[in-house]
């Protein structure tokens, strides 16, 4: 088996390709990791959530990377990882476009408000929705495949 560099092409690539990657954040040097379904458009990586951990570390601190990786069978597999800066789009007329974008860019693929609108215990019902949407500006990606020693 062989190891080689993915070309940001590539990366782009498998980052179209997929839907499902996992966000990590950081807060006073504990990291934290959870997955995201996301839509990627332009530079951007758009996703949704319910308020909860993962919003209030990257609030506090906007840099994260995302990993999306693909299994190829046998033992070879590609893995990317995305730099970034976490931009969050309130319910507000500042943040309508990019809001209503980024809800048309997650709403092309179905369940596209999961795993972001799930919680693991029953939430009180509210007079207003609590969700919110979020990009992920790339700011580097790198990536990696393993491919047999024959390719």
């Amino acid at each position: 088996m062989m190891v080689k560099e993915m070309t940001r092409s590539e990366c782009i690539g498998l980052i179209s390709a997929s839907r499902l990657g996992r966000l990590a954040c950081s807060k006073n040097d504990r990291p934290y990791i959870i997955p995201i379904y996301y839509a990627l458009d332009g530079n951007c990586l758009y996703s949704f959530s319910m308020p909860g951990q993962k919003v209030d570390w990257m609030r506090e601190n906007p840099h994260v990377c995302v990993e999306v990786d693909e299994f190829l069978g046998g033992s070879g597999w590609r893995t990317v990882v995305i730099y970034g800066k976490y931009q969050e789009f309130p319910d507000t007329d500042k943040w309508h476009h990019q809001r209503l974008h980024a809800w048309s860019i997650l709403e092309r693929h179905i369940d596209w408000w999961e795993p972001g609108a799930l919680k693991p215990t029953p939430q009180p019902i509210a007079s207003a929705s609590p969700h919110l949407f979020y990009g992920i500006d790339i700011v580097e990606v790198t990536g990696r495949v393993a491919v047999s020693g024959d390719n």
